[in-house]
């Protein structure tokens, strides 16, 4: 399964966004969106959950538990 840094950065590279733009969008600085691609730093909650909801995928999803980026109901 792919890690959280490399979900991230495919999914911000399929929806063609810069790193400045998503993190204008969860709230960070740019640097920390390359800390979290690279696998160096994890997000808190509240930035898991708005990355989450912004690519419209499943936190099991994002952070590597499942490879069906589908969210159940």
């Amino acid at each position: 399964m792919s890690s959280f840094g490399e979900r991230l950065r495919s999914l911000r590279k399929l929806h063609n966004l810069k790193a400045e733009e998503l993190a204008e969008i969860v709230g960070v600085k740019r640097r920390i969106i390359f800390m979290y691609e690279k696998n160096d730093s994890n997000p808190s909650y509240d930035v898991l959950i708005a990355l989450a909801d912004y690519f419209k995928v499943s936190l099991d999803y994002l952070v590597g538990r499942s490879d069906k980026p589908e969210k159940s109901n």
